[in-house]
């Protein structure tokens, strides 16, 4: 079945000073005092079913794959802190053990959506390397908006085999967290189902896109990388909600205008692997109905110190304080190496740098000018429902735009949507007290009345959030438990990859391996 995941680096910082764990532990066995299922020579599945490993420098866990279906963004991201939690209480179980002090320091966050095209149905315009090119020219500005802070740098794409990898900073608040992966989810998975992958693709749909900005190499491994230093401005420091940004189209618009209308256009995506509360939250973050993280006067504390400070079913200090509409305490983005000023300034040195040459260029050279969207001809004269509200119909090739109707002057040129009886109806409706067209960065004090009539966010109520078929297999394989087939009884112990259990027969130690889907259809037969 089509899948997702989830990984999470961490910086781990031991009485004070950074390290890297695996010159220090050898192996996760060393602070992990209960038995587990060996993965590979360093890669250990944990009881709560994910895994955890070191890899360069850093601690990482890993959700197990997880069906795309209603709510599975939501499952992902719990089941991520879940692993998250196991790791910290088996850390604080070894400090209590050696008398030393461990945090976890968040590093970055990995989203990863299957790719089901095989390689011999690809072609030129139609592959997994363009496809995670045109998601790097859609995805970096609302994933900033909704699931990055003050001090982030950039978000990237890197295709990898069959999965694509939305690389991006840790999100320590999980329902920030959750908004961001069905963000991405929803994006990923409707892009992928376009006809072409060739840029060309965004001049069809109205799909806001800085001007100017192209991509470059990523960092790590092959794929793309939009980095601060690319933009005009960096998306991270600037007001997100100062008109400053020009589009492609030729539209001036702010950064949370342009992610609303990028997640408007994909709602259906989002909506069909999300849940009904994560997708309220998301649109409430990109209507300035809920706070986000760049509204913050820095980085929150909350990274220095994951699964203490920040954990699932709890809200981030400096969120909660404004939506109520009272600044953050300074406690709120403590503990960070430096000033967030001498931040900003190095930033604004490698943006120099950048220009002058001294910063490989990016992949591609944009191209000269800015196409503006083509016209809607296929969209087709507003229909009257028995509400009598206008609709407009759109075309198989315009499946996931949002409404739109036709200009009467035929000239081609893209009229309002049509407005809702109800502003509340529609998360496009402008925040209550927004001051539209405002230039330049408003501080936090300017904007206390007008969160007055924010929504709270609340943790995610996750007691009718059910198991995914495949978080059910993981569990299994973990319990202890033996599978029985027909007369014989055998015990796992080991995996291959995400789809291959190696399972040990009991009666002669003979070895089998057993597809997750196979287990699938097997759940009943465990002992």
């Amino acid at each position: 079945m089509p899948v997702t995941g989830m990984e999470a680096e961490f910086n781990v910082v031991l009485d004070g000073v950074e390290i890297d764990p695996r010159a220090y532990w050898k192996d996760p066995t060393a602070f992990i005092d209960v038995p587990l299922l060996r993965r590979t020579r360093s890669s250990l599945q944990l009881p709560t079913g994910g895994a955890v490993y070191f890899d360069r420098g850093v601690i990482e866990v890993v959700t197990p794959v997880i069906e795309l279906a209603p709510g599975s963004t939501a499952r992902m991201v719990r089941n991520l802190w879940e692993q998250i939690q196991f790791v910290r209480d088996q850390l604080t179980r070894w400090e209590q053990r050696t008398g030393h002090h461990v945090r976890l320091k968040a590093y970055s966050a990995h989203y990863n959506i299957s790719f089901e095209l095989k390689r011999r149905q690809q072609d030129a315009h139609r592959n997994i390397q363009k496809l995670a090119l045109l998601l790097t020219y859609i995805l970096p500005i609302p994933v900033a908006v909704v699931g990055t802070n003050r001090r982030s740098t950039g978000v990237g794409v890197r295709p990898r085999q069959e999965r694509i990898e939305v690389t991006a900073d840790f999100t320590p608040d999980p329902g920030l967290m959750m908004a961001t992966a069905a963000l991405i989810v929803g994006v990923v998975r409707d892009v992928t189902a376009w006809p072409s992958y060739e840029l060309e693709e965004l001049d069809l749909r109205p799909i806001p896109v800085v001007a100017g900005v192209v991509p470059g190499k990523h960092t790590t491994r092959k794929g793309w990388l939009t980095k601060d230093f690319q933009y005009p401005q960096s998306p991270y420091t600037c007001d997100i909600d100062a008109r400053i940004w020009d589009a492609r189209d030729g539209r001036r618009m702010s950064l949370r205008d342009m992610a609303r209308k990028v997640a408007w256009y994909f709602r259906r995506g989002i909506r069909r692997y999300s849940d009904p509360f994560t997708v309220r939250h998301l649109f409430a973050i990109l209507s300035g109905r809920a706070p986000s993280m760049l509204e913050l006067p820095d980085r929150p504390a909350a990274y220095e110190d994951v699964g203490r400070l920040c954990a699932w079913g709890t809200v981030l200090p400096g969120i909660e304080e404004l939506a109520r509409g009272t600044l953050p305490s300074p406690s709120a983005h403590r503990g960070h190496d430096g000033s967030y000023q001498a931040f900003v300034a190095r930033r604004e040195q490698d943006r120099a740098s950048y220009l002058a040459g001294d910063i490989p260029a990016p992949l591609e050279l944009p191209k000269t000018g800015s196409p503006p969207i083509k016209p809607a001809a296929t969209i087709a004269a507003p229909k009257r429902r028995g509400n009598g509200r206008a609709r407009a119909a759109a075309s198989p090739s315009m499946r996931g735009q949002a409404p739109a109707v036709a200009s009467p002057r035929g000239d081609g040129v893209e009229a309002k949507t049509p407005r809702p009886r109800r502003r509340a109806d529609n998360p496009l409706a402008p925040a209550t007290g927004a001051v539209r067209g405002r230039q330049g960065v408003r501080t936090v004090e300017r904007r206390r009345n007008e969160r007055r009539g924010r929504q709270m966010p609340v943790p995610f109520p996750d007691r009718r959030l059910t198991r995914s078929a495949y978080e059910k297999v993981f569990l299994k394989l973990v319990s202890g438990g033996r599978l029985k087939i027909g007369a014989e009884t055998y015990t796992p112990v080991g995996m291959i990859g995400w789809d291959q259990a190696v399972f040990r027969r009991d009666s002669d130690g003979k070895r089998r391996l057993l597809s997750i889907d196979q287990l699938l259809r097997r759940m009943n037969a465990w002992e």
